[in-house]
């Protein structure tokens, strides 16, 4: 298919888009409200309800690397009582952080004392050596913590990485089903609770399109009269790069182990930080 092609049809459907009054506009407009106050109604009863889900006590003592040494999982919550890990596509191997993960990690970096402030402290987790981690965040001018789970189950026992045997039986535990994975590394985000006693729960966690709320950019984009602009794409997260890569298209991966092996033919496949879950 030709992307010139591609371009132009869609030129076209914007070009030929209905014009009408004022009048007729703010009728189709106030429909479309109703259902959006739908939405939105509907998105407050799932928080609830996910408020709402059962805990399991995290009785595993797992120990990160972190720049000032050792650390337990009871300490990354940095004095609060609520911890948000993200877990970050990064695999020992790599030279560099995964892109649509760098991509999220651009948006939470922006809040973080924002969540400070309402008892929330917010922490990477990579399989990474920590000196690959520290040189990686210091080049995005992150601020966040970020530990490295390198020697321990953490990764694989919330299902965000996966070994050699788990990738060649072709289908992973990942997002609450076995299913193909382009990665044996994959994105998701686990909420934790530390109780008075420092006892510690893990209350929630969310993978795959489940993370599309962390992006401000996604929202905006979706107001937009050409939308994400991605069907044409190899795959949905083709065109996000590292911020200080826009324009050069420089990896430091070549094989780019993030990257689906059919990034290159005409695919839906998402990426490892996008879902493998359809936009139906």
């Amino acid at each position: 298919m030709n992307p010139s092609t591609n371009t132009s049809s869609r030129t076209e459907a914007l070009t030929s888009h209905p014009i009408v009054s004022h009048e007729q506009w703010l009728a189709k407009r106030r429909e479309l409200l109703r259902k959006e106050k739908e939405l939105t109604r509907l998105h407050d009863q799932l928080a609830a309800e996910r408020r709402d889900l059962p805990w399991e006590r995290i009785d595993k003592n797992y120990v990160f690397d972190a720049p000032g040494g050792k650390v337990r999982i009871a300490d990354l919550f940095g004095g609060r009582s609520q911890l948000a890990i993200y877990h970050f596509m990064f695999g020992p191997d790599w030279q560099e952080g995964c892109p649509s993960c760098s991509y999220v990690s651009d948006h939470i970096n922006a809040a973080l004392p924002h969540l400070a402030a309402r008892d929330v402290t917010v922490t990477m987790v990579s399989r990474a050596p920590l000196a690959k981690i520290e040189a990686f965040k210091k080049r995005m001018g992150w601020r966040f913590p970020w530990v490295s789970s390198h020697d321990t189950d953490f990764n694989t026992d919330f299902h965000v990485s996966f070994t050699q045997q788990q990738m060649a039986q072709g289908k992973v535990d990942y997002n609450y089903t076995l299913q193909e994975f382009p990665s044996d590394e994959a994105p998701g985000l686990s909420l934790f609770y530390k109780n008075p006693s420092g006892e510690i729960f893990h209350t929630y966690s969310t993978f795959g399109r489940g993370l599309e709320s962390l992006l401000s950019t996604y929202m905006l984009l979706d107001l937009a009269p050409k939308g994400r602009d991605e069907d044409e794409l190899p795959f949905s997260m083709a065109w996000v790069r590292y911020h200080d890569r826009y324009g050069t298209d420089q990896f430091a991966d070549a094989d780019k182990p993030y990257w689906p092996e059919t990034a290159q033919a005409e695919t839906t496949t998402s990426c490892g930080c996008a879902s493998t879950e359809t936009r139906s």
